[in-house]
């Protein structure tokens, strides 16, 4: 599993059960426990860092914009090919 350098955004904060649902840049889908992240609430971006000493999550006050726009480019890339349908 990569992570360095990714960025990560908080789809749902569990206040209950301690545990935040986030995706990363690459779309996969991750529960980490919400005292990992500083400031954690719905909607925060963090960018991961991986040293030998553990894992880092700063946060990153712009990183959902830029998420929320690598997905929306993505989905502009994305073409069905004509005459598929009649297939």
């Amino acid at each position: 599993m990569t992570w360095a350098g990714d960025l990560l955004v908080v789809d749902v904060l569990d206040e209950d059960a301690g545990l935040a649902d986030v995706e990363d840049a690459r779309g996969r889908t991750y529960q980490l426990p919400a005292e990992w992240l500083p400031d954690v609430r719905d909607g925060a971006a963090y960018r991961v860092t991986v040293t030998g000493g553990g894992v880092t999550f700063t946060p990153d006050p712009d990183g959902a914009r830029l998420l929320r726009e690598r997905s929306k480019q993505t989905l502009l890339d994305f073409s069905d090919e004509p005459g598929a349908e009649n297939l």
